[in-house]
């Protein structure tokens, strides 16, 4: 099969959407290498992506400018998938080209979440506008879309209005390297960090919820330290004025972009992973946090209890006291944290590459015929 892909967020993102793309592209180029794989992008930066060079790549001229890029990405490579003869086009990230409806290239989306519909505060009203133009004209336009978990086929369902029956639902993969032995000595002299700590990965926003983290800590008086790995918004400035009153900045450290091999033994080294997010698409943390051999107290909303299964201890993101509980009983209960690890171990596996992009091809096949 000869397969195109919107791979913009696999060279420009290094979280979330990136890693999501990354993953993907990686793990079919491993395991169906018989493939044609063309990646369309408007801007190519080495270094995020492994096997670049086993790719074929198409993008702009260099010398364009920001906003012709994107144009091109926009309204111009329905044109370049069409002349290309490809068998099938994957939109990794929320939208499809424009007029791709008009060429005979069957085309799939994977639809990430629509919370930018949920939580209209959490953005900027041209940002909503456009999100919502991109993932309605996917939905409509695509052969068949992907959502990443029920939650947000349901919310596809019922904010788009787009029949179920076109919707396939398979929950992604997470990097390889999580399941490795990561290199934690390295990776613990190089961040300087503590010998027992709290993590919470993710991007420190409002919806993510990290402060509870610290109010729960206080309400059980541990000074435990607490690592948020994120890329940081105003949000930070709540966290910042907490610690300060309550005297604890030294408690909490804060990092970002952190490559996914560092992050891996990071998990490693953690007593505890937290990601208490009020709402979520799917919650790729907690699966990592599981391979990890890390223990995880996650919320009880949204996608995830779908997400952790029975392997995570499940948590209000707004019952503070409950939180703290939860947390001091993995930190002292050994057998609880070790029954936990157990668990999330099990439940990690099924979330290997390997078995995601069997999915993913599966799918491939019965739309290119």
């Amino acid at each position: 099969m000869k397969i195109g892909f919107d791979a913009k967020r696999a060279f420009l993102n290094t979280s979330g959407l990136g890693n999501y793309s990354r993953t993907t592209l990686n793990a079919l180029h491993k395991y169906y290498s018989e493939n044609e794989y063309t990646l369309f992008t408007p801007e190519i930066k080495i270094g995020l992506l492994e096997n670049q060079d086993e790719f074929k790549i198409v993008a702009p001229p260099k010398s364009d400018s920001k906003l012709k890029k994107s144009f091109w990405r926009t309204f111009k490579l329905s044109e370049e998938l069409k002349e290309r003869q490809l068998n099938l086009f994957h939109g990794l990230s929320n939208e499809l080209p424009k007029g791709i409806h008009k060429t005979n290239v069957p085309s799939l989306v994977t639809v990430h979440d629509l919370i930018f519909i949920r939580y209209p505060e959490f953005y900027k009203p041209f940002d909503k506008a456009i999100y919502f133009q991109k993932v309605k004209y996917a939905c409509s336009a695509a052969t068949k879309i992907v959502a990443i978990s029920e939650q947000t086929k349901d919310d596809i369902v019922s904010f788009i209005g787009t029949d179920p029956n076109k919707i396939e639902i398979i929950h992604q993969a997470i990097s390889p390297l999580f399941f490795e032995k990561a290199e934690t000595a390295r990776v613990k002299e190089k961040y300087k960090l503590p010998n027992e700590f709290i993590l919470s990965v993710g991007t420190v926003e409002e919806r993510k919820n990290q402060l509870s983290i610290l109010k729960a800590l206080q309400n059980i008086n541990s000074s435990i330290p607490v690592i948020f790995v994120g890329n940081p918004t105003s949000y930070c400035n709540d966290i910042h004025k907490y610690t300060a009153a309550k005297n604890i900045k030294e408690q909490v450290i804060f990092l970002k972009n952190i490559p996914e091999k560092d992050l891996a033994a990071i998990y490693q080294l953690a007593s505890l992973s937290i990601y208490i997010s009020v709402f979520e698409g799917f919650g790729l943390p907690v699966i990592e946090s599981m391979a990890c051999k890390c223990p995880v107290i996650t919320s009880n909303v949204s996608c995830l209890p779908e997400t952790a299964g029975a392997a995570a201890v499940l948590c209000s993101p707004d019952n503070i006291e409950l939180l703290g509980e939860n947390i001091q009983k993995i930190l002292t209960g050994h057998a609880f944290r070790d029954e936990l690890i157990k668990k999330g171990e099990v439940r990690a596996e099924e979330f290997r590459p390997e078995k995601y992009v069997e999915k993913l091809i599966s799918l491939y096949s019965e739309l290119s015929k």
